[in-house]
């Protein structure tokens, strides 16, 4: 089927936490929320065929994971990634920021050492500190307009380390490591001996013919020392319903992390994340087929409105994830400044770049993943903001 990805929906007052939390988020509803990462679009219809017929069954009792669940899982991977992940060393998690969590928790000392690279998904800090360890950074280097590893820094910094964060794709800059570069920071970690958690959750929404690769696929020595963090609630819009598979190296630390759960008596899908998922790795296929395409298009969209029309804000196509990295530096403003320029003059509710690496200033994120009609309405109102200064 053909799917209308410039269809407007309004979510307000559906408890989307993207819309009816911007008071609390940005102080006012009067903003476009351009924010959390999740898409303004309906997921495919079998998954929403699927969740209306176990709907329709009206008992949604104790749910069991049957292991054609995993099997959708590994078959997905192989047929996009070329991975064949072992079934018996997959997990379910809650999410991936939830097993990043864990994994802090399991396999450092109180008072460790964790390493990211920033500018980052905000919440490798939060995870890291609310357990009560060091957040210790290679900070990402832009070199005409392409960012990279401070290969020196980072191995400096390995030294130091307990864990190693890896996002792969990146988030926020879109990156999508090439064999090459995973190759060299997994081979650094090994003789350091510090082991790897790597977040791959946007590792279907790639583009420019770029290609995903699995850091557990590189060799059997970089897996041994790889966990894989991996989901398709961002492939598929499915964030609400919670679920997200971890990848192990071995048996030792899957029984360990699931212990650390089940202690808490949390090893449960619930009864329609368990459809969704299976539903979503066998029949879904199609509708992000026809999903990639458009979201290029946005970003095409964004960096030629920038480029024309507001000069002073610099902005790329990214190749991976859904997310767009504003370089708005030239507007000369402090990042709280920036902060209240984005909600009170151009009415838009972004995350601020310094979320993502604390010592950056004069940088936004914004989700290009909404209708065309939306990103022009934004574009316009911060023209015309700019314009004001």
């Amino acid at each position: 089927m053909r799917y209308d990805f410039d269809q407007v929906i309004d979510r307000s007052g559906n408890l989307s936490a993207k819309y009816d939390e911007r008071k609390k988020k940005f102080g006012t509803e009067d903003v476009i929320p351009l924010w959390v990462a999740d898409m303004d679009f309906k997921t495919a219809q079998p998954i929403i065929d699927a969740l209306k017929a176990r709907a329709e069954e009206g008992i949604w009792g104790y749910t069991a994971r049957p292991d054609s669940y995993f099997q959708a899982i590994r078959d997905w991977q192989s047929r996009r990634n070329g991975w064949t992940p072992d079934t018996s060393l997959m997990s379910f998690s809650l999410g991936v920021v939830q097993t990043l969590s864990a994994m802090v928790r399991l396999h450092t000392p109180q008072g460790g050492n964790v390493l990211i690279q920033t500018p980052v998904y905000g919440e490798f800090y939060d995870m890291a500190e609310l357990a009560g360890r060091t957040v210790i950074e290679n900070q990402l280097v832009e070199r005409d307009g392409k960012w990279g590893v401070d290969w020196e820094d980072l191995e400096a910094k390995l030294q130091q380390a307990d864990l190693f964060l890896l996002c792969s794709p990146h988030n926020p800059l879109g990156i999508v490591w090439t064999e090459s570069d995973l190759r060299r920071m997994m081979e650094l970690c090994l003789k350091h001996r510090v082991l790897v958690v790597s977040d791959e959750i946007h590792s279907d929404l790639i583009f420019h013919g770029k290609k995903h690769i699995p850091t557990a696929a590189l060799s059997p020595e970089i897996a041994a020392n790889v966990v894989t963090g991996i989901s398709g609630t961002k492939t598929f819009n499915l964030a609400g319903l919670q679920a997200s598979t971890v990848v192990f190296p071995n048996a030792h630390m899957k029984e360990t992390f699931d212990r650390f759960w089940m202690d808490m008596d949390i090893h449960r899908n619930n009864a329609f994340s368990v459809v969704a998922m299976e539903t979503a790795f066998r029949q879904g296929e199609e509708w992000l087929e026809q999903l990639l395409p458009y979201i290029s298009d946005n970003f095409d969209f964004v960096v030629n409105y920038c480029e024309r029309h507001i000069p002073k804000i610099k902005t790329y196509a990214p190749d991976a994830t859904y997310l767009m990295w504003l370089d708005c530096r030239e507007l000369g403003l402090s990042n709280q400044e920036l902060h209240d320029f984005m909600i009170q003059r151009a009415r838009l509710g972004l995350n601020d770049g310094c979320a993502f690496g604390r010592s950056l200033s004069g940088y936004m994120r914004l989700n290009a993943a909404c209708p065309r009609s939306v990103l022009e309405r934004a574009l316009h109102q911060l023209e015309a903001a700019v314009n004001s200064l």
